[in-house]
Formats: structure tokens, C-alpha cells, sequence
């Protein structure tokens, strides 16, 4: 076994263990910020790193929300929770979601996307074009009633890179490359309700960033912070909230201002379903094997 190989697969383990505790703990009226701050926890102490703030997704909001230091929200009642984890090993990432219903009127859309999840690890193998895994994955989502979420996609990993190069389509008629061998892939589909309007769009919300440049700077502050953030997170996303326990609140709010402002980091912005309807998804990471692939999720 190789050392790479090696490290993707305590990834894998650590982060398989995180979705198994994540089921455990939410429940209504627990805190977003106490899942998402037991999940990272939890990921340190099984001997990994988190390769990016946990991602809780309360109903319509489908990605890119993590708990701000002090967010006063709960888990509601009747509530579908969508938890995604990243675990990185010496750079090496692992990234698989998870989607809880307190309404069981919810199961149905919950297995749609499971079941795509499925099918589609099922054909993930080299040569398969990736817009045969996104109509593949279409296919299990409408069979069951529901509706693919068109504008969000799985994607290539390499190491200390979530998202590189190719992506997996969730709907049919996007082309975008051949699955080759021994590469890596977060395969995520995501199905909300047949009356939805099946696409996700932004919102103001950002509370998580990842490095994206140099440049000269006006502040010591400014610099100062935006070496740590590339000493502690390469290119991987992060939470803001990660930042106040390392620096004084009264400098680092506007140092973190400036890095936003010269690009020197990026937001991710929150990402809701257009149509407010609630969105389940289902993620594991693969690996492409010569006969098929391997799931280490």
C-alpha cells in the first residue's frame, strides 16, 4: 500500500466516524455551532484535521453555512439537517455528507439521494465520462419523484485541494471529461422536491474563506494573518470563527476586512435552494480503481 493511499483511507475512516456521530447528536434544539464544534473537535482527536469547517445545512440551505462564533441558532423542529465533513491526513482529504430528517416526511427525499449516491459509485469507474455519472445520478433522483439540484456538483480532489480540475455533474447534459484511473472524487448528489426549482443561488451570508493570493498590504495586522492562514491552511477552506481564539478581536476584524477587500482570501457564499423547498443530500469520496471504484467514506 502506498503512503497515499495509506493516509485516504484514515481519512476516510476518521471521516466515516464523524457522519456516525453526527447522526448521534442532532436533534432538536441542539446548537449549529455545538455540532459544528463537536464534529471538528472530534476530528483532531481521531488523529486527522478537518480539510474544511463542518457545513450544516438547515432545510433550503444546501452549502457553504458553518456556525459564526456566537450563532444563537438551533435545530427546529421537523427540520431536514444535511452535515458535511472533510478530514485531511497530511493533505490527503476525505469528504462525505450526511442528511438527517426529524420529519419523516422527508424519508423519501432523503433515499433519493442515497440511492443516487448508489448508482452512481456503482459506475464511477476509468473511461466513464463524467456527464454518464450526472445522468446516471438524474435518472435515480427523478425515478423516486424528486428533483436533482442542477447547479451543484461533485469534484476532483488531490492533495490539499478540494475542488481541482473535473467535476460530477448531478443532471445529464453537461460534459466535462473522462474519469481516468487512480484519480479521486467527492461524489455529492443533492435532490429536493419535484415542485422546487431544483438550483441553488446565493446569498450575502460568508463565513467561509480559503488563501487565494499574495499582495503587498497596508497593515501589519493585515499580513500578519493572512501568513497564518496560508501556514495553517494552504489552499483548504476555513471558518472565520477559527481565527478569534489566535487573535485579538479588537485587530484582527479589520485585518480580516482588508484580506477580503485586496482578494488576498475568498468567501464561499451561503448557498440556499431558490425556491426555499429543502434540499438532502448524500456524499461519499472515491477512489478510481482500475475495475471500478473504491469507497473510503
Amino acid at each position: 500500500m502506498t503512503e497515499a493511499l495509506s493516509k485516504y483511507l484514515e481519512a476516510g475512516r476518521i471521516a466515516a466516524r464523524l457522519k456516525d456521530e453526527a447522526a448521534r447528536i442532532v436533534a432538536v434544539g441542539v446548537p449549529l455551532l455545538e455540532v459544528c464544534e463537536r464534529l471538528e473537535s472530534m476530528t483532531v482527536e481521531l488523529g486527522g484535521k478537518p480539510a474544511f469547517p463542518v457545513n450544516i445545512g438547515v432545510n433550503e440551505v444546501t452549502a457553504h453555512y458553518t456556525s459564526p462564533a456566537g450563532d444563537p441558532q438551533t435545530i427546529p423542529e421537523d427540520s431536514m439537517v444535511k452535515v458535511d465533513v472533510g478530514v485531511h491526513v497530511d493533505g490527503y482529504i476525505a469528504d462525505t455528507a450526511v442528511t438527517l430528517t426529524l420529519n419523516h416526511e422527508y424519508d423519501g427525499l432523503v433515499s433519493s439521494a442515497e440511492e443516487a449516491l448508489l448508482r452512481a459509485t456503482e459506475a464511477l469507474r476509468p473511461g466513464v465520462k463524467v456527464s454518464e455519472i450526472g445522468a446516471v445520478i438524474e435518472r435515480a433522483i427523478m425515478r423516486s419523484g424528486h428533483r436533482p439540484v442542477r447547479n451543484l456538483m461533485g469534484h476532483r480532489i488531490e492533495r490539499y485541494r478540494l475542488h481541482t480540475g473535473k467535476s460530477l455533474p448531478n443532471v445529464s447534459g453537461i460534459e466535462g471529461g473522462i474519469v481516468e484511473e487512480g484519480e479521486v472524487y467527492a461524489v455529492e448528489p443533492f435532490s429536493t422536491l419535484q415542485e422546487a426549482a431544483g438550483f441553488v443561488q446565493d446569498t450575502a451570508e460568508t463565513y467561509i474563506f480559503r488563501y487565494n493570493r499574495e499582495k503587498r498590504l497596508r497593515s501589519r495586522d493585515a499580513a500578519e494573518l493572512l501568513d497564518r492562514i496560508k501556514q495553517q491552511h494552504r489552499f483548504l477552506p476555513f471558518a472565520s470563527r477559527w481565527l478569534r481564539p489566535t487573535s485579538p478581536a479588537s485587530s484582527l476584524d479589520q485585518a480580516f476586512r482588508e484580506l477580503v477587500k485586496e482578494r488576498c482570501i475568498v468567501p464561499y457564499r451561503v448557498l440556499v435552494e431558490a425556491s426555499g423547498r429543502p434540499v438532502s443530500q448524500a456524499e461519499h469520496t472515491v477512489l478510481v480503481e482500475k475495475d471500478g471504484c473504491r469507497v473510503i467514506t
